[in-house]
């Protein structure tokens, strides 16, 4: 069936843009050109502008007739997007979707709705389930979970490690999104030494979980050292590494430095460590996480790397648990928070909405750059073109709503953010033109069908 988009503003090399989107077999088959009365965009890509329009020449307008024959004698469905705005299909590169092994904490099928809910088309698991991911005959239990219960692109990870030699990287090379170790630092120089030689060999990331067992954990330095060292062995062999969830100024700026001494190096930050700190820390197991919250400083630290480049990526670590295993208040409690559902609006809500950070650079960090790091370089673009597989999620910029984990898909209802009012929460979510989630509130309000 064909879907006509109508009346949502999206992101395009000129700015941002009302225009309708017409979808058919997959793929986005026409965008409508701009009609007199309607250039103007929902909302400014950097709210603090006087103007609140965008940069839209006369020559893309048309008169209402010279596109009527795209809007009548249409046989499909009709979805108002008025107050809305479309963008790629996001990608998170860091999630734990718990199965095979741990399914009553999250599992593919949960995991993958929930990231469908929060406007995710693609995403990257980590390998910590069990059996671990070290080999074919382990990773083959993980990928027939996911052909037959994933409502989305999911991706897995491959271990780095296997006792204390390397798991079998080259036989897992064409199923894996790259090797990681999650959850732990690896600990030896020669282990890593080996790792990214052979990553290097095969085309792949190494992705570190960086946590230096010298140190306390928690401390600041466990992160920082192991970067340091990690940074270090990067520029060696030639290596293509990425930063787990950066938290602090120190990792940054060893990012920051071997960026400019050609490391072929990235990094990632969660949202809860782009807006909250140590003080908004209280007693409830919902703030346990790993890295911890941390100063004031480090934040400030995180959102230059964002505005810089240094931070090329945001991604969610959604780490789902029982709710038992999150009642111990911060010492009795695992770590891990559930974030696949609300990273958009609380990072629109939280960074863009007070100019911090432009929307564009927000689609693009969440879109454009996980995509071109760990899959393909001209795999997704930010902006929608005509031709582009539809992997696209609808956005509500107007509506506030107040976050409850209550709502959640997700199994673990670990949020920091709950209570918080946001906007720019999705509502719609296509997968090769397919609708993958739709809100109720979505449903209710959607009556044009033709």
């Amino acid at each position: 069936m064909r879907i006509l988009l109508k009346g949502g503003t999206i992101l395009t090399a000129g700015g941002f843009e009302r225009r309708d989107i017409m979808i058919d077999r997959g793929r986005v088959i026409y965008i409508f050109p701009l009609r007199e009365g309607v250039s103007d965009p929902v909302f400014p890509s950097n709210p603090t502008d006087c103007s609140g329009q965008a940069i839209i020449s006369d020559s893309s307008k048309v008169s209402d007739s010279e596109d009527t024959k795209y809007h009548t004698d249409f046989d499909g469905r009709v979805i108002h997007c008025d107050n809305s705005f479309l963008i790629p299909g996001m990608m998170d590169v860091h999630v734990h979707f718990r199965q095979p092994g741990q399914g009553y904490k999250e599992t593919i099928k949960t995991g993958s709705a929930a990231a469908a809910a929060g406007g995710y088309t693609t995403v990257c698991t980590m390998p910590n389930v069990f059996p671990p991911p070290q080999d074919m005959e382990s990773l083959k239990k993980q990928l027939d979970i996911i052909k037959k219960d994933a409502a989305i692109n999911v991706i897995p990870y491959g271990r780095i490690s296997r006792g204390k030699g390397l798991s079998n990287m080259e036989e897992m090379k064409d199923h894996v999104a790259a090797y990681s170790d999650d959850g732990e630092g690896v600990r030896s120089y020669e282990l890593m030494e080996a790792a990214m030689k052979e990553a290097k060999r095969l085309n792949r990331i190494i992705a570190s979980h960086c946590e230096d067992e010298n140190f306390s954990r928690g401390d600041p330095g466990a992160e920082w050292t192991q970067v340091k060292r990690d940074a270090e062995l990067c520029l060696k062999t030639g290596c293509r590494y990425h930063v787990c969830h950066v938290s602090t100024a120190k990792s940054v700026e060893i990012v920051r430095q071997a960026k400019k001494a050609g490391a072929d190096i990235s990094c990632e930050v969660t949202p809860h460590h782009l807006l909250l700190t140590e003080e908004d820390v209280c007693d409830e197991g919902r703030f346990r996480m790993e890295p911890p919250l941390r100063s004031a400083k480090d934040r400030e630290a995180l959102i230059e790397g964002i505005l810089d480049g240094t931070i090329e990526i945001i991604a969610t670590d959604h780490a789902p648990h029982s709710f038992k295993e999150k009642a111990g208040g911060m010492a009795g409690s695992l770590p891990g928070v559930s974030g696949i559902e609300t990273a958009f609006p609380v990072l629109y809500t939280g960074l863009v909405l007070p100019g911090i950070v432009t929307l564009e650079r927000l689609i693009k960090i969440m879109t454009e750059a996980p995509c071109k790091r760990f899959i393909s370089e001209d795999k997704k673009s930010p902006y929608i073109k005509e031709g582009m597989p539809a992997d696209l999620a609808v956005l509500d910029a107007k509506t506030p709503h107040i976050i409850s984990s209550e709502k959640f898909i997700s199994k673990g209802k670990n949020t920091p953010f709950e209570g918080m009012e946001v906007r720019g929460v999705n509502v719609m979510t296509f997968l090769d033109g397919k609708v993958v989630f739709e809100a109720e509130e979505k449903k209710k309000n959607e009556t044009a069908v033709l």
